[in-house]
């Protein structure tokens, strides 16, 4: 059997710790706030309000509102768009990660660039690193699912694969594997809202991870653990609650 090529990240100080503190925070949450009792409305407004936070991560000004009344600006538009289609590509990401996140990007992208840019990879190097991305998912690992999904988002905003949306199409990518391991089956965390909550925090971890070799890495993953929490705070379900 092929060795496990997270075990090594997996065992660094604090990760361990920090990721069965958040998985059992997760668990908490949804197990007392009702999961059986939640709707389809419930999954719906965590996709708008992860929306809207990466889409403020991108750039938008749109607020909140904004975006729930359909008035959000170009930016906020583009990433509600997706996220009607994002839960759909579970399966998909499972068999072909690469595919999915093309169709990410192919939607995403559909109001801005030419049709040939679509979910395409900018070149031929850009198309090697997506296949190796996608791998990370194909491969044995006892990594946490939340590692992985955080993992696959510095990633893929490191390589930067596409021609645009490239943020955008990482934190959907996220919340897709999130959702596709089983952590959250209904959706109902807010991942994008935790990066935004810790903006300064979420844009410093993503120069490291990109420049920073191991060092970088551990300390993005770390991150991750608290952007993770802050997202399960955001949840839909928990303000509901409240």
């Amino acid at each position: 059997m092929a060795s496990d090529p997270l075990a090594w990240l997996v065992s660094l100080e604090g990760v361990p710790s920090a990721y069965a503190a958040v998985r059992d925070g997760i668990d908490v949450m949804l197990r007392d706030r009702g999961l059986r009792r939640t709707s389809p409305e419930t999954t719906a407004e965590s996709l708008l309000r992860g929306a809207h936070a990466s889409a403020v991560l991108e750039g938008s000004t749109s607020t909140l509102a904004q975006v729930r009344e359909g008035a959000g600006d170009e930016t906020a538009q583009d990433v509600l768009r997706m996220s009607t289609e994002l839960l759909g590509l579970a399966p998909l990401l499972g068999r072909s990660p690469a595919q999915a996140f093309a169709r990410l990007h192919a939607v995403v992208s559909s109001g801005s660039l030419p049709d040939d840019q679509r979910g395409r990879p900018r070149d031929a190097e850009s198309a090697a690193r997506l296949r190796d991305i996608g791998a990370l998912l194909t491969r044995p690992t006892d990594a946490p699912a939340l590692l992985v999904a955080a993992l696959i988002h510095g990633e893929l905003v490191t390589a930067a694969p596409f021609a645009s949306h490239n943020g955008v199409v990482a934190r959907a990518a996220e919340r897709l594997v999130i959702v596709a391991r089983g952590v959250d089956e209904k959706s109902l965390v807010v991942p994008e809202a935790g990066h935004l909550a810790l903006r300064a925090a979420y844009e410093s971890n993503l120069v490291g991870y990109a420049e920073g070799g191991a060092a970088g890495m551990h300390a993005w993953v770390l991150y991750a653990a608290e952007a993770f929490a802050a997202g399960a705070e955001a949840s839909p379900l928990r303000r509901a609650a409240d």
